[in-house]
């Protein structure tokens, strides 16, 4: 009888511990559901770290970009002021309609001495026509094929006119494009008509002629040797 009951206690007590380990089981992470989950926590911060590290690259280039797009308008506005800086400068040649005007010295007999210095072209009346002609709304203009700008010297140098450096003889060929009406109009209203009464008393040459197209080539470079750029 007392083993009968020693053996019911034996029984129950096991029971009551493999119950007890159960609980602790099951209340308990298991072993590979922990791995499980550690595995999916590093993932996810893996994608986090690749997104980030993607996000980040994006920005550099989308920056990069940028100052790509901004070096190219910048080198564009550039180019367009140093085009335009030349084309004022007249280091560019032109073309375009306007006049061509010829000066040049008196081929008749000179019966009074003291009246020689009429019957030649001087360098005030080819100045007076630059300067109309200018006036006039020209864009450009060469003398004997070379360009006058604002470093051109004009001044009688003996028997020669000395311009842009280079002594010239006649006949003097003025050229000049731009608005051929304006021109035309100016040459008439302020100098052509006293030119007009020297052809007449001494003979000198004095024609204009309308061209369709005419070329003006460009100036040279100046050479500055003491002058630099000073500071506002």
């Amino acid at each position: 009888m007392k083993g009968l009951k020693k053996a019911h206690y034996t029984t129950a007590l096991g029971a009551f511990l493999v119950g007890f380990m159960l609980v602790l089981l099951l209340k308990s992470p298991s072993v590979t559901g922990g791995q499980t989950e550690s595995s999916s926590s590093l993932v996810v911060v893996q994608v986090e770290l690749e997104n980030q590290q993607l996000a980040s690259d994006n920005a550099r280039l989308q920056q990069e970009l940028a100052n790509y797009y901004e070096g190219l308008n910048t080198g564009t506005l550039t180019r367009e002021q140093l085009a335009k800086a030349e084309m004022n400068a007249g280091l560019v040649s032109v073309k375009a309609p306007g006049v061509r005007i010829t000066l040049d010295d008196s081929s008749e007999q000179i019966t009074n001495p003291e009246n020689v210095s009429k019957y030649v072209i001087h360098e005030a009346y080819i100045r007076e026509i630059v300067n109309i002609l200018w006036h006039g709304g020209a864009e450009a203009i060469s003398i004997n094929r070379s360009r006058v700008t604002g470093n051109t010297e004009i001044f009688c140098s003996g028997a020669f006119i000395q311009i842009n450096g280079s002594r010239q003889m006649a006949p003097y060929i003025i050229e000049a494009v731009g608005d051929i009406v304006r021109m035309q109009t100016a040459l008439d209203f302020y100098y052509w008509d006293e030119l007009g009464d020297y052809s007449q008393k001494y003979g000198i040459v004095r024609k204009m002629e309308i061209a369709d197209e005419l070329m003006i080539p460009s100036a040279n470079l100046p050479i500055y040797r003491y002058a630099e750029p000073g500071k506002e």
